[in-house]
């Protein structure tokens, strides 16, 4: 099994594993094996092209580039907030590299608008007094500089509702106001990581399509906070109004780990006004200072931040690139990522992990040589962290709008769509999204991998990332079932999201699953089945906070 840390190693130092366990299974299709299985198995393993699932194991195995994309992705381009510097030079370069695999189509096609750039140049922040220290911390993305080093006292605004805001009237004029109420640094007597138990995986499998959506962290989906966020617009106006010259609160996170996204009540429209510097200080940085002032000390700040914006072009883009198929090349089997990130690690497992997956499952394709009689198409969307964005512009242009579906005319032709996005853990099933006549597809596909311990099919749903644009127009867009690791607990969104956290083993086994399942969904005679066309729904608006 792949809880067992050791055993993944060893399938990453020689897999040899995988490839001895499958040489048994696929010589199980010869007449002498065949006696040994009962004859459903053996129809369901007769309907496998081992040969060619041979061949995406052997090129994903010995010759993996996956980790080397990851490295480039994160070390090099990394962090990749939209439209960002980075970010562009990060699809220059993917663009470069598809193309010299031989790619077809390959593009940066654009969508938006989506507004300006941003990016963090430069943070410094100095506790001057009680005691000085330096502060572990991070701007908060969209907000505004400091126009080089200030030096101010900070203070503490208690509000839970704008009747609180009031008593802070005409008292923080040159502040830097602490908004966070103080939380409790929790010990960590469990790990961060963690991989999936038999036990968890046979509950997904027995949950129903009616109870609550899952997050992307195995649990509940999470509440609502739209009331939270107009609440911190409303607070950091205020004290931007009353003359304050920065905003810091609490991170998430605790031991070092700063959880950063976008600043509150800050529009990434073209030449908008980012209000005041935001940051986020470490845990145990804020409680040090917050405790001081609740008693009484001054405290004094030195901060020095240099944000720069890009607003020489709002709108964004997705990468594109294919593999032309044979006799049904006008249909189209998809496989995506988002390529974006947020801006305090170097956006490792959320996402270059799955945008390297992907990119490295269309390169297994290419060169194994397998023939697919559909069209393969990768997409490296953006936009997700801010709402979906690059997917669900896409899928308006090629597939359908979602509020009046009214179709366009690749609607008809698209196969299906598969997407990582649930950071660097194992593959060890698929979320069906409610649409049960593929689960004995699914069922068969996997039997190749059942000594890797994917097995698990849920007919659940699970939210936050960009196969939902798909699901949304009636396509059959799925989501894979990964390994929690330390996601959720320490790299999702945090400083913390870096190459180290990245999981070689489980990257090559990643691309080698979705290569499969993009071969197979190709060459299936049948487009994958779909559920019903869900009804027109009403306008959403798209917030510029982060998910």
């Amino acid at each position: 099994m792949l809880s067992a840390p050791g055993s993944v190693r060893a399938f990453n130092k020689q897999g040899e594993g995988i490839m001895n366990s499958f040489r048994t299974l696929a010589a199980a299709t010869g007449a002498a094996a065949l006696l040994l299985v009962p004859v459903a198995a053996q129809q369901t393993q007769n309907r496998l092209d081992y040969e060619g699932i041979y061949k995406i194991k052997d090129e994903g195995l010995q010759r993996s580039q996956v980790m080397e994309i990851t490295s480039w992705l994160t070390d090099v381009y990394g962090p990749r907030l939209t439209n960002s510097p980075n970010f562009r030079k990060a699809g220059d370069w993917a663009v470069k590299e598809l193309t010299s695999w031989g790619m077809a189509n390959v593009k940066l096609e654009p969508w938006g608008p989506f507004g300006r750039g941003w990016q963090n140049d430069k943070f410094y922040a100095q506790a001057l007094t009680p005691t000085p220290f330096p502060i572990l911390g991070y701007p908060k993305a969209w907000s505004a500089g400091t126009k080089g080093p200030i030096s101010a006292e900070a203070t503490i605004l208690e509000a839970e509702n704008e009747e609180d805001l009031a008593k802070y009237a005409g008292k923080l004029k040159g502040k830097i106001v602490f908004t966070s109420a103080l939380r409790d640094v929790e010990p960590h007597f469990t790990a961060d990581a963690h991989r999936y138990t038999a036990d968890e995986l046979t509950e997904m499998q027995q949950e129903t399509d009616t109870q609550p959506r899952r997050s992307r962290f195995g649990g509940p989906g999470r509440p609502d906070f739209r009331q939270i966020r107009e609440f911190q617009r409303k607070v950091a106006e205020f004290i931007q109004k009353e003359g304050a010259v920065a905003i810091v609160d609490q991170a998430r996170g605790d031991d070092g780990t700063v959880f950063v996204q976008s600043a509150s009540g800050v529009s990434r429209d073209l030449n908008a006004d980012p209000g005041l510097p935001q940051i986020s200080f470490a845990a145990e940085h804020y409680g040090r200072l917050y405790r001081a002032m609740q008693k009484g000390v001054p405290v004094k700040i030195e901060l020095d931040v240099k944000n720069s914006f890009y607003d020489q072009d709002a709108n964004s883009f997705n990468v594109i690139a294919e593999i032309p198929g044979t006799d049904k090349a006008d249909e189209i089997v998809m496989l995506g990522a988002h390529f974006d990130s947020w801006h305090s690690g170097t956006g490792a497992t959320d996402n270059a992990a799955g945008s390297a997956v992907m990119m490295e499952a269309l390169r297994i394709l290419k060169q194994s040589g397998v023939k697919m009689r559909r069209t393969v198409r990768l997409a490296l969307w953006g936009g997700e962290e801010e709402g979906l964005l690059g997917s669900r512009a896409y899928v308006k242009a090629h597939f359908a709008d979602p509020e009046t579906m009214q179709l366009q005319p690749e609607h008809a032709k698209l196969a299906g769509y598969f997407n990582v996005d649930n950071g660097t853990g194992a593959i060890r099933g698929v979320y069906l999204q409610g649409n049960e006549m593929v689960a004995p597809i699914f069922e068969e596909w996997m039997t190749p991998f059942h000594n890797l311990d994917m097995k698990t099919l849920t007919i659940r749903d699970t939210g936050g990332t960009d196969h939902l644009a798909f699901d949304a127009v009636g396509l059959p867009g799925f989501q894979f079932i990964q390994d929690p690791m330390d996601y959720g607990s320490r790299t999702h969104h945090s400083n913390m999201d870096t190459y180290e956290r990245v999981q070689e083993a489980d990257m090559k086994q990643n691309a080698i699953i979705v290569a499969t399942f993009v071969y197979n969904t190709a060459n299936r005679d049948e487009m994958l089945p779909r559920k019903p066309l869900p009804k027109p729904r009403p306008s959403r608006t798209t917030t510029t906070a982060g998910r």
